[in-house]
């Protein structure tokens, strides 16, 4: 899964990246995401050839749910299932987006402890996971927009840690990953595959990023610990 990741880029950059146009709204590099907290994603205007940055609440609320409580078990979707669960399949059609990211984290379990680690996307770059998004009306009558972060099987730099990654996406897959007009699952599955495991690192970091309190650069700082998951990598 997908439980932790850092955005430390600030939103011009995030734009300039992904050639977004942002809403208006803000905000400050974090190091500790978590779910429930608002992130900025990106998606194709459905009637004009741009992309919008806007913030939306990571952890989806389907537009049919009875309450937001749902939620809490819809933090990620499976990139292998994610067409079959009424949860996302209409999402899935035509609500994607991508997640803006610079790292993420996975913890690794030896005995009854678990050592988190952070990956990162060649020299710290700037990528996007898989996501896809909803709105939903509150009983207050209030929108409110959400997201989950697709995952996949890992590759052979994440799977010494744990059993799932996120889906990050080849920039040369964004275009289709987002067009509103491709409904074709088929197509947009091809897309849904563990990223090269050469352009990615690891490194072991402080358990203050268990505690989603904590969000500073401390929380990516690498730490020394008796064994790296990523000795027989490379």
């Amino acid at each position: 899964m997908c439980g932790r990741y850092r955005l430390t880029r600030h939103k011009y950059l995030v734009e300039q990246q992904f050639a977004a146009v942002s809403d208006g709204e803000d905000w400050s590099p974090h190091y500790n995401i978590a779910p429930t907290q608002s992130i900025p994603i990106i998606r194709q205007n459905p009637t004009e050839p741009i992309r919008e940055l806007s913030l939306v609440r990571w952890a989806l609320i389907p537009g049919f749910a009875k309450d937001g409580s749902i939620s809490a078990s819809l933090v990620n979707a499976r990139s292998e299932s994610v067409g079959m669960k009424p949860a996302f399949r209409d999402a899935l059609k035509s609500r994607r987006c991508l997640v803006p990211a610079d790292g993420f984290y996975e913890w690794k379990k030896t005995g009854k402890t678990k050592q988190p680690y952070c990956f990162e996307v060649g020299d710290k770059e700037l990528f996007a996971f898989a996501g896809i998004w909803d709105r939903w009306k509150n009983p207050e009558g209030n929108i409110i927009e959400s997201c989950s972060i697709l995952t996949t099987t890992p590759n052979a730099s994440v799977s010494p840690v744990h059993d799932r990654m996120p889906v990050i996406l080849n920039p040369d897959g964004y275009d289709l990953w987002l067009d509103p007009g491709m409904h074709d699952e088929r197509v947009i599955s091809d897309l849904l595959k563990p990223y090269d495991a050469h352009q990615m690192h690891s490194y072991p970091v402080s358990t203050r990023v268990n505690h989603a309190a904590n969000d500073d650069e401390e929380c990516s700082a690498p730490i020394e610990v008796s064994e790296s998951p990523q000795a027989s990598l490379f």
